[in-house]
């Protein structure tokens, strides 16, 4: 008896030890995935071409079987993929998106290539009341609702649901929307610099309606960019819920510490 218990314990243990392993590399391959990410979205590799994966191996000191599966892993975000007679190459490029300054996507992009608006929806809505709080006006109180599909490239890029107040929105029925951020018209129709913007950054898996309208698979997860922007004096005049295909973009910013 005792026999039979020594040996089913070492058996677990075996069992216990081997799953701690795959776990181990499970986790190394991840922690590569991050490194050869962040080379990968930032020109890391000049010409587009990966290192072969015994020089990746020695660079980071990790197994070929560990960057076997870390380049697995990135094949299947859409990052790169393997070509025959040249090896894993980089497929998709993400564009910065920063989150230390108050701008338009056009501004923010405009390095990228020319950013184009698909309104989508345009007109008056009565105010729903987490809305109506948000901007300082009743409820039920009709806003401007507008809800753009944005492009770069000719590829979906956001998927863009605006709020603004009425008497600012009016103006809007008849601008370039196509052409021109909303930053840069309420700017103009206000005579005021916009001063300020709370943001809020999650991930949410997509809708059918948003992700069909994206071009990005069903359930897939894109950045929900949540931000409601002030004039300079203070004034809440453009709440915003954006949809950025998370695999198109990437989100940046500088942080100062502060006790």
């Amino acid at each position: 008896m005792p026999t039979d218990r020594i040996r089913d314990h070492a058996g677990q243990g075996a069992t216990t030890v081997a799953a701690h392993r795959r776990r181990l590399r499970a986790d190394r391959a991840r922690q590569l995935a991050d490194l050869l990410r962040h080379q990968l979205l930032t020109a890391g590799f000049p010409g587009g071409a990966l290192p072969h994966e015994s020089i990746l191996a020695t660079d980071y000191r990790a197994s070929r079987n560990t960057v076997r599966q870390a380049l697995d892993l990135l094949r299947a975000e859409g990052l790169v993929e393997r070509q025959p007679g040249v090896g894993t190459v980089v497929v998709a490029q993400k564009y910065p998106h920063g989150l230390d300054r108050l701008m338009g996507l056009a501004e923010t992009l405009r390095e990228h290539g020319h950013v184009t608006n698909e309104v989508r929806t345009m007109g008056p809505v009565p105010a729903p009341a987490p809305v109506a709080d948000r901007l300082r006006v009743p409820t039920g109180t009709d806003v401007l609702y507008i809800e753009r599909l944005r492009r770069l490239g000719g590829l979906p890029l956001s998927l863009d649901l605006t709020y603004i107040p009425l008497d600012l929105g009016t103006a809007l029925l008849d601008a370039d929307l196509e052409n021109t951020d909303v930053f840069r018209l309420l700017e103009a129709i206000t005579g005021q610099r916009l001063g300020h913007a709370e943001i809020t950054l999650e991930a949410v898996n997509a809708d059918a309606n948003s992700a069909a309208v994206l071009e990005a698979p069903r359930g897939a997860a894109v950045l929900m960019l949540e931000r409601l922007t002030h004039l300079a004096d203070g004034r809440p005049v453009d709440l915003e819920f954006i949809r950025f295909r998370g695999d198109r973009i990437t989100m940046s910013g500088l942080l100062h510490r502060s006790l």
